[in-house]
């Protein structure tokens, strides 16, 4: 018995119920196949309701719920929201499968989108659990653990129906059985008794937390299930002495926006981190409106009667995507130097396979330069992180992360209601490709402009240089933190 107590207090415990319950709840065999099944017999929408009335609506109530969602995760301290999510998705999975219409399609994304706001509880929690040394380790568990999940689903699902060993609303109900695990899991997890902002901890070297030297560790990245982004991954972990922990506090709201408040505008008076930060939020934005549409931009190119490999295709980016940021941990490359050139240069290619999935009438081209589009976007978006991650405590990171997956979320919004919507454009898939594509393209000019002046700039201030005075400190130029 005492064993079994020391287990569930060690840190093993709360990362193992959490990976079982990452797995469950990304295992999702029918997600390469949803607009399938949504414009097929089962459901018997067409593609104007599917693109321009069913799919919009999870933007917009992403964003009405991403700031409440993130502030009572943390107040709640992210058990009651991970429980929330794995109902959330589970309620999702059975509209999926018993609703009909475009009102009952339109409800699934509403209780996604509650979904995909919950899950910065997932990894917050290890956070609230593990101690720091150890927490690179258990975020790389995890993420791993929700790759294998969307790689066994995609996979699973493609077996299915290329064997027709099930119907797609026979395919729903084992989603169910499989979210239901999740379900059960996410109520065996530990109550966490601290949070990065309501419920932190006042410890005897606080100051250390934020000053101290900084370990990197590149995690997978996995993209969201429901084209939230996914991920690309970098979290960071604090060389810093053990400290005694004094007390738990507890904070008032108000306080703790004000502190939110002053440490975004700390962050951001950085113009490189600034920089970094926008092309997270724009190239995310392009992102996640390609993954959400693609499966209509294939039905468009191969309709009908085709055998569908979009499952393997889903498998095959997220491997070779996290295989990409992984490897991109191993080069020896000044990022601060040549790497706003590289996000013009890779967004500019990511730009042109667009354009190739859009206007090559050819389903295995599409399925090629998708993954390729993947993969490129992997790897920028861990370059961007490990960049952004340079001298930011947990707490700002985590603020950061979440600022910039807002501003991502809000163009994405700004997009859809413009591009997407019927009440707007309502274009047809094709036309919507077109403008990613431009979109990238748009985002590869200004990156690359901006690179080469960044390069001038270094090259003219090596040429300028002086010897640095004997014992005077060196002059670090952006504002650090």
């Amino acid at each position: 018995m005492e064993t079994v107590k020391r287990w569930i207090a060690d840190w093993k415990f709360p990362t193992t119920v959490l990976c079982v319950y990452g797995f469950f709840s990304t295992v999702k065999p029918m997600e390469p196949f949803l607009y399938l099944y949504m414009n097929g017999p089962d459901k018997n929408l067409t593609e104007a309701q599917i693109n321009n009335e069913v799919f919009p609506l999870w933007t917009y109530c992403y964003l009405v719920l991403l700031v409440p969602v993130f502030l009572l995760t943390d107040w709640l301290r992210y058990k009651p929201v991970v429980v929330c999510q794995s109902l959330s998705l589970f309620t999702t999975t059975a509209l999926l499968r018993w609703a009909y219409g475009v009102p009952g399609m339109q409800s699934t994304q509403v209780f996604y989108a509650l979904v995909t706001s919950c899950e910065v509880a997932y990894f917050s929690y290890i956070y609230s659990m593990i101690d720091l040394k150890r927490y690179r380790k258990a975020t790389s568990y995890c993420r791993s653990v929700q790759l294998l999940g969307y790689t066994t689903g995609s996979l699973l699902g493609q077996l299915l129906t290329s064997f027709e060993l099930m119907s797609y609303n026979n395919m729903m109900v084992l989603t169910l059985v499989l979210t239901s695990i999740a379900v059960l899991t996410s109520f065996f997890l530990p109550m966490p008794q601290h949070s990065m902002f309501f419920h932190h901890k006042h410890t005897a070297q606080k100051a250390a937390r934020d000053v101290g030297e900084h370990e990197y560790g590149t995690g997978d990245a996995t993209e969201q299930a429901s084209g939230s982004a996914v991920s690309a991954g970098n979290r960071l972990a604090i060389k810093r002495p053990e400290v005694q922990e004094l007390e738990v506090g507890k904070e008032s709201c108000g306080k703790v926006l004000l502190r939110l408040l002053r440490d975004f505008r700390e962050c951001y008076s950085s113009r490189q981190l600034l920089y970094w930060s926008v092309w997270w939020a724009m190239a995310t934005c392009g992102y996640n409106q390609t993954v959400n549409y693609v499966q209509i931009l294939w039905e468009h190119v191969e309709p009908q009667n085709f055998s569908s490999y979009n499952g393997v295709v889903e498998a095959a980016s997220n491997l070779f995507g996290a295989a990409t940021a992984y490897g991109i941990g191993f080069t020896e490359v000044r990022w601060d130097q040549w790497g706003e050139l590289a996000l013009g240069g890779f967004s500019g290619l990511g730009g042109a396979t667009l354009f190739l999935m859009t206007f090559i009438d050819n389903i295995f081209v599409c399925y090629v330069t998708y993954v390729i589009f993947k993969c490129l976007y992997m790897l920028l978006i861990t370059i961007a992180m490990f960049q952004i991650a340079v001298d930011l405590s947990m707490e700002r990171y985590a603020l950061v992360f979440g600022a910039n997956n807002f501003g991502a979320l809000a163009l994405q919004t700004i997009l859809t209601a413009v591009v997407v919507d019927k009440r707007g454009l309502g274009l047809d898939i094709l036309s919507q490709f077109t403008i990613y594509a431009s979109y990238f393209s748009a985002i590869a000019v200004v990156f690359l402009l901006r690179g080469l002046y960044t390069i001038s700039k270094i090259h003219r201030n090596k040429k300028g240089s002086t010897p640095p005075v004997e014992n005077e400190p060196p002059d670090f130029g952006e504002h650090r933190f």
